[in-house]
C-alpha cells in the first residue's frame, strides 16, 4: 500500500459531506506511547510489513508502528498493488497510524481497489489531532471502483500533528486493498524522513511492474494465498448462510457447513515457507471463529464411532511453527474418515505432497468430501454425534504443481509440461487400496460430483484445458 499524507492549515473535506465525529477505540498504551513520535518518511508502501494473518496487531512499518484490525499485509496477485505488497482489509476492517504525522499536512493521497474479483468496498478516512483519543471523518465515503488501483485525495488543513484511520466501513464480504498512502505539505513536499531515517521503500515507477524490494525476499520463504485457485463454492463469511460459510486463517482456508458439521472443502498453499521443525501439537478442539448459533463439533463428538479425526490441511504441512501446526487441529478441519484411508492411503498421498516440496515445488491444495455413509472400524455409518456430524461416502484431493516462483496463476494457466494437476477420489472406507494412485481422477469429474467450481480463478480456456488432465501420478 503506497500512503502519501499532506498537511495544510485548515481541515477541508474531499467530498460534500461534513465530518462526522467519533471515537477511535480505546487508547492503549501502545497509543499513548507512540503520540508524540514524528512520521518516518512517507509514502507509506507496506512493502516492509509481513503480517498474515486477520487477527488485530500491530504492524512496524516503515514510516513507523500501524494498528491492524481484521487486515494483513497481502502479497498474492489477487492483491492489487504497484510493488510486491499491498494492506488488505475484510469485513470493517481498519488501519490505524500509531504515531503522529507533523502538521502543516495539506493533502493526503490513497490508492485502494478490490481484492481479486470481490464486490466492491466502502471505506472512509477519519483524522486524529489528539494523539488518537478521538478521530473526525474527512471527505466522504469511498466506494472501490474495481480491481484497478484508484487515486482518492483529501485536502485538509491541519495545524497540529495528525494520524490517520482508514475504516472499511461495508461489513460486507468484499476485501479491500489499500496501498500507497502519501502525505503532503502545505509547500507541496511529502513529508519527509526523520533525521537518520531510511528511506522509503518504493516501487519502481514502471506502471504495472513490480520491483524488487532492496533485499530480495527468496522465493522459498514466500507464503502465498491460500485462495489463488478461487473459492470453489463462492462460501460467504455471513453467518445467515450456514450451509457455505467461509472460514479464513492464514493456515488455510474453508467452506464450512455446518449443518453437516464438516468443511466442504479446504484450500491451502504448500512450499518450504510452510514445512520446519514444530512437533505435532495433537491439541483438537472446537473452533472459536464459528458463529455462536453453530453447532459446535468437539473431539467428543467422533467418539466411539469408529472413525478417525481426518485433518483437511495436514498437520504435516504446517509445521513452520507451532501457532501454524495447532491450527490444523481446530475441529472445523476435520471429517470422519475410515482409518485405513487415514492412516494409509491419504497418509501417503500427503507424503507424497511434501516430496514434491522438497524437489523444489510449490503446491496449490484443495481437499473436501461428499455423500453421506462410509466405513469405519466401527461398521457403516452415516452420522456422528446423535445426527450433527455427517459420514461421507467420498474424499477427494485436488494438488495443484509448479515449480517455486512468482506469477503463479499466470503461470498455471500457461500450463506446460511443468504444471501438473493431480485429481484423487478415494472411497471413505477400510477395504480403499493403499496405493492413491489407483483414485487417480479428473477435476472434471470431482466437479461433476460435488457441484463445485474448482480452479475458477484461472481463465476459462486453462479451466477447460487442465480440468480433463488425468495425471500418472508419477513425478515427472
Amino acid at each position: 500500500m503506497r500512503c502519501s499524507l499532506l498537511l495544510f492549515p485548515l481541515l477541508l473535506a474531499c467530498s460534500q459531506a461534513p465530518p462526522t465525529t467519533a471515537s477511535s477505540p480505546a487508547a492503549t498504551p501502545s497509543v499513548a506511547a507512540n503520540a508524540q513520535r514524528p512520521a518516518a518518511s512517507f509514502p507509506e508502501t507496506f512493502e516492509t510489513g509481513s503480517k498474515g494473518a486477520y487477527a488485530p496487531a500491530d504492524e512496524p512499518l516503515a514510516t513507523g508502528p500501524w494498528r491492524f484490525t481484521d487486515a494483513l499485509i497481502g502479497l498474492s496477485e489477487q492483491d492489487h498493488k504497484t510493488g510486491l505488497r499491498a494492506a488488505r482489509l475484510r469485513g470493517q476492517g481498519r488501519l490505524t497510524m500509531l504515531f503522529d504525522a507533523p502538521a502543516g499536512v495539506r493533502r493526503i493521497r490513497i490508492s485502494s481497489a478490490s481484492y481479486g474479483h470481490d464486490a466492491p468496498s466502502t471505506w472512509e478516512l477519519w483524522l486524529s489531532r489528539d494523539g488518537g483519543r478521538s478521530f473526525r471523518r474527512i471527505g466522504a465515503a469511498v466506494r472501490t471502483p474495481g480491481p484497478a488501483l484508484a487515486v482518492r485525495t483529501f485536502e485538509g488543513v491541519a495545524n497540529e500533528p495528525l494520524r490517520l484511520e482508514i475504516r472499511k466501513t461495508d461489513g460486507g464480504t468484499g476485501r479491500l486493498n489499500i496501498d500507497d498512502v502519501e502525505l503532503e505539505l502545505a509547500s507541496g513536499a511529502p513529508v519527509g524522513p526523520v533525521a537518520g531515517s531510511p528511506p522509503p521503500v518504493r516501487p519502481a515507477p514502471s506502471p504495472g511492474i513490480p520491483s524488487p524490494m532492496p533485499t530480495p525476499v527468496p522465493t522459498q520463504t514466500q507464503r502465498d494465498d491460500n485462495l489463488v485457485l478461487g473459492n470453489p463454492s463462492g462460501a460467504t463469511s455471513d453467518p445467515n448462510n450456514p450451509t457455505n460459510y467461509l472460514l479464513q486463517r492464514p493456515q488455510f482456508t474453508t467452506g464450512y457447513n455446518a449443518n453437516r458439521g464438516i468443511p466442504i472443502w479446504t484450500s491451502w498453499h504448500l512450499s518450504q515457507a510452510w514445512l520446519g521443525q514444530a512437533p505435532r501439537q495433537n491439541n483438537f478442539r472446537p473452533d472459536p471463529a464459528l458463529p455462536r448459533q453453530f453447532y459446535q463439533v468437539s473431539p467428543q463428538s467422533y467418539r466411539g464411532g469408529g472413525f478417525d479425526k481426518g485433518h483437511n490441511c495436514p498437520s504435516g504441512d504446517r509445521t513452520a511453527d507451532l501457532d501454524d501446526n495447532s491450527a490444523t487441529f481446530l475441529m472445523s478441519n476435520m471429517v470422519p474418515q475410515a482409518p485405513r484411508n487415514n492412516q494409509q492411503t491419504w497418509a501417503h498421498l500427503e507424503e507424497y505432497a511434501r516430496s514434491q516440496v522438497q524437489r523444489g515445488q510449490e503446491l496449490y491444495i484443495i481437499m473436501g468430501s461428499y455423500g453421506q455413509g462410509g466405513t469405519g472400524s466401527a461398521g457403516f455409518m452415516t452420522t456422528l454425534d446423535q445426527g450433527r456430524v455427517t459420514v461421507p461416502a467420498r474424499i477427494w484431493k485436488v494438488i495443484v504443481i509448479l515449480p517455486e516462483g512468482e506469477n503463479d496463476l499466470q503461470r498455471i494457466a500457461a500450463g506446460g509440461e511443468q504444471v501438473r494437476v493431480l485429481a484423487i477420489d478415494t472411497p471413505n472406507d477400510q477395504a480403499v487400496n493403499p496405493d492413491w494412485r489407483q483414485y487417480l481422477t479428473s477435476v472434471d469429474k470431482i466437479e461433476a460430483a460435488t457441484g463445485l467450481d474448482l480452479l475458477s480463478a484461472l481463465p476459462l480456456p486453462a479451466q477447460a484445458r487442465l480440468q480433463k488432465l488425468v495425471d500418472s501420478g508419477r513425478a515427472r
